[in-house]
């Protein structure tokens, strides 16, 4: 499979309803990254709280803060300032109010996580308080950028910032010194405004709230790569307008109100994309697949040639697959926006620079995800394992809930398992006697192979079966009636 293009063309879509904002970002027209907003649900990340320690737990180098919601905040040491020189519990105390922002949200039973290391992104910088650190982003990677870009920041970050420091976001690579002390000016008094609410307010309290989705992207993403960033709800396209028009005057002309009668997901096929995501099987060009199980904290990836037989050695096929495979997951890690711990179990691979193809296949595949990726090398069984920055719950937990019927697992009873139950239920309710009729009521599916084995059921219960079907029904429910 090639390599994925450095400069994809970008269009961005949004969708605002009553209860739900939805951002869809392509790439080369192929949907590559989802963003959900819900207003009856927290978007919290980003924040930042005057929070109150609640405890401090030593054995497991950790603290629980009150930031004004029913479930406590974390904090691990590693997130403390000065965590790396003493204990937690020499750091912290119960009552203390401390500033915290809120690195990921509150998913399944966990609650949100949060640092005291707190940054105030901009669109071209990103101020870093609690740090004297002054750079540049690695992804500028042009070094006569790397210099003229370190040495304007050095001297206003000399000149305006009191000894904090600053990074360099890869949006500012053409950026003029006059835009970057505009920002770092603008940033510094923002921050100026938290400490003395920090000073001010009780606790718990909040002290200072990130943008709004299509705020963000406009902040984050925005860009001469970007074509057109179009929207469908005019109050939202008027303040982003306002927003850009302030910050990149020049991108203004990108920003667009759709007016089409169809909906702009069904316009572009996204609502069709949506609905894949509940896809656990996923083809692959090639005939073969991947098989996606994901659980709360991990997810696990299974490859499978399936018809691909390739022309040449059977090596060469699973190679090719792999490497095909690399990239299907790639991209459906950061559309599901699935996190945490991921093990993917490629198929084997007999020769050690095949294993290394693979490996430099999924490290290309991931270049374009925003999240922080880190990638461990392939094992000889064919196994990777990586890590990917989550910091709200995956789409799928968005969209999706336990099913009723098979509690999670995915599975419900067999056709033939459910045969046997309802002919022991029907003897143990007759308790074997002849005689009688029975209606038996059941999903339509069932039905029907009931009615294939009818004849041996009757012979086993000793009486005749009436089988009827009703599409209600759920498939592990049913109905016995005595007649």
């Amino acid at each position: 499979m090639k390599k994925l293009s450095d400069n994809p063309k970008i269009e961005v879509l949004v969708n605002t309803s009553f209860e739900e904002t939805r951002i869809a970002i392509l790439e080369d027209g192929v949907l590559s990254e989802l963003m959900w907003e819900r207003r009856g649900s927290l978007n919290i990340v980003g924040n930042i709280y005057k929070a109150v320690v609640e405890n401090v737990l030593p054995g497991i180098s950790s603290a629980f803060l009150n930031i004004g919601y029913e479930k406590n905040a974390y904090l691990y040491i590693s997130d403390v300032i000065e965590g790396d020189k003493r204990p937690i519990d020499k750091i912290l105390y119960k009552g203390q109010e401390i500033m915290v922002q809120v690195v990921k949200d509150a998913i399944g039973t966990k609650g949100m996580k949060v640092t005291m290391d707190v940054t105030l992104p901009g669109r071209y910088l990103v101020l870093t308080p609690n740090q004297r650190f002054v750079g540049v982003s690695k992804n500028i990677e042009d070094e006569a950028q790397r210099e003229r870009l370190n040495s304007m920041v050095e001297k206003l970050a000399e000149k305006y910032l009191d000894g904090m420091g600053c990074i360099v976001r890869t949006e500012a690579e053409e950026a003029s010194e006059e835009e970057l002390e505009k920002e770092i000016k603008y940033l510094y008094r923002q921050w100026k405004t938290i400490i003395t609410k920090f000073e001010r307010a009780p606790s718990p309290s909040i002290l200072h709230e990130d943008m709004d989705g299509v705020l963000q992207v406009s902040r984050d993403i925005l860009s001469e790569d970007v074509k057109v960033y179009m929207l469908d709800n005019k109050k939202d396209y008027e303040k982003v307008v306002d927003f850009v028009s302030k910050i990149s005057p020049e991108l203004k002309d990108r920003i667009k109100l759709y007016k089409g009668k169809t909906p702009i997901f069904e316009a572009f096929n996204i609502e069709q994309e949506i609905e894949k995501l509940r896809r656990i099987k996923l083809p692959l060009e090639n005939g073969g697949s991947i098989i996606i199980q994901e659980a709360e904290s991990l997810c696990a990836i299974d490859v499978n040639t399936g018809k691909f037989t390739g022309s040449k050695s059977q090596e060469e096929t699973v190679t090719q697959t792999n490497i095909e495979a690399a990239y299907a997951i790639a991209h459906q890690l950061r559309l599901r926006n699935i996190g945490g711990i991921i093990v993917i179990d490629f198929i084997d691979m007999k020769k050690a620079s095949n294993r290394h193809k693979v490996v430099d296949a999924l490290n290309d595949a991931v270049k374009r995800d925003r999240a922080k990726i880190r990638i461990l090398p392939i094992t000889r069984l064919g196994l990777v394992e990586m890590t990917r920055e989550r910091k709200k719950e995956s789409t799928g937990s968005l969209i999706t809930e336990e099913c009723p019927q098979c509690h999670g697992s995915g599975r419900v009873l067999s056709a033939e398992s459910m045969r046997i139950k309802v002919q022991r239920e029907i003897y143990d309710l007759t308790q074997g006697r002849p005689g009688g009729n029975l209606r038996l009521v059941l999903h339509p599916l069932l039905a029907d192979y009931i009615k294939q084995k009818q004849s041996v059921i009757e012979q086993n219960i000793h009486r005749s079966l009436k089988v009827q079907s009703d599409p209600q029904i759920a498939w592990e429910d049913y109905k016995i009636v005595l007649e």
